[in-house]
């Protein structure tokens, strides 16, 4: 059996968080939806404050709208903030409030963290954010994601538990593993 890898490497187009040249480079395929995404988003955070300088961690989207009918254009909007500067704020309040992803909710959540509401709708307009998302999409579906949230570690897919203590501790085994 084949150990499902990134099949689209981590650049400088990704959202990242942390050094580049971090040990570990920490890749999640999420959906603002998913209530496992919300489950783990605060274990990531975690993560990433205990890891510090040793992870680097990246978000990709992977909306399930099937599932998830506002996954979509939450993560477009997004990355629509994200064109101005803000998509680590977007995508935590996302997280935060992902019972409530109406398009009006949308909105407020881009005010509250600072964007130009009318830039939003423009890029939104245009386009750039939803081609974001597919591209995304398509490189989850390239790298064998089949369901969120989906971790890669170093390039190759975790499978484990994201619950905090065996995913630590995994990561602290890839640590002295290197």
């Amino acid at each position: 059996m084949t150990e499902a890898r990134l099949a689209i490497p981590v650049s400088d187009e990704d959202h990242s968080s942390g050094p580049a040249d971090a040990l570990i480079t920490l890749v999640e395929y999420g959906d603002y939806e998913c209530p496992y995404c919300g489950q783990a988003f605060p274990i990531v955070e975690k993560i990433r404050r205990v890891f510090d300088d040793s992870l680097r961690f990246v978000f990709r989207n992977l909306p399930l709208a099937e599932v998830h009918p506002h996954a979509e254009r939450a993560a477009e909007m997004a990355e629509a903030v994200a064109l101005q500067g803000d998509f680590w704020a977007m995508h935590d309040m996302l997280y935060e409030h992902q019972r409530e992803l109406a398009d009006e909710a949308l909105l407020s959540y881009a005010k509250a963290v600072g964007a130009d509401l009318d830039r939003v709708r423009a890029d939104l307009t245009e386009g750039a954010p939803r081609r974001r998302v597919e591209s995304d999409f398509e490189g989850a579906i390239r790298s064998g994601a089949n369901g969120t949230p989906t971790f890669y570690i170093n390039g190759a897919r975790y499978d484990g538990t994201w619950q905090y203590e065996p995913f630590a501790d995994h990561l602290k085994s890839v640590l002295r593993d290197l």
